[in-house]
């Protein structure tokens, strides 16, 4: 089996809890955060919204320099926060269908900001560790915020508190 495609499942699965997550992201919270030192609802919810996209840049270039990056504004409605998932879903999975050559997939890519490289490792170690963990990591991060707000979490591996049990 080729490495895109022993992903693809996952890629999907993951997708699916995390609009899940992000549905649930009410606009009148965007500015609210658990601590001085959290990001924003609002952000939070973007940065889980843009982390699909880095596929795309992972599998099409060799490096990504954040030195130059610009963050989008950010989405004003729950419905742009969703239009801009569902674009890098799109663009996401479309690129790691056609990543169909092992080989270049596992040749090394590089993190740079201003010019200083931050890692380097083979494609499919920034598409596991990088971009799903780093999904799944923020994905987390924002069902906590779901919960402190009252807003039922959705069941991602399972039944969650608030969507059937196992019983």
């Amino acid at each position: 089996m080729a490495i895109n495609q022993a992903f693809l499942g996952e890629f999907d699965h993951e997708m699916q809890g995390t609009r899940a997550a992000l549905e649930r992201v009410p606009e009148d919270k965007f500015g609210w955060k658990p601590h001085e030192k959290s990001m924003t609802f609002g952000r939070l919810a973007q940065h889980v919204a843009e982390v699909p996209g880095w596929i795309k840049e992972t599998i099409e270039h060799d490096t990504l320099e954040m030195g130059k990056y610009q963050p989008p504004p950010p989405p004003a409605t729950r419905k742009e926060l969703l239009d801009l998932f569902d674009r890098n879903v799109a663009a996401g999975r479309k690129a790691l269908a056609a990543a169909t050559d092992d080989a270049h997939l596992m040749k090394t890519w590089t993190l740079a900001v201003n010019g200083k490289t931050i890692f380097s490792m083979p494609r499919v170690q920034v598409l596991r560790g990088f971009i799903m963990n780093h999904l799944v990591h923020h994905r987390g991060q924002l069902t906590v915020y779901l919960r402190l707000n009252n807003i039922a979490v959705p069941a991602l591996y399972g039944p969650s508190a608030d969507e059937g049990s196992f019983g």
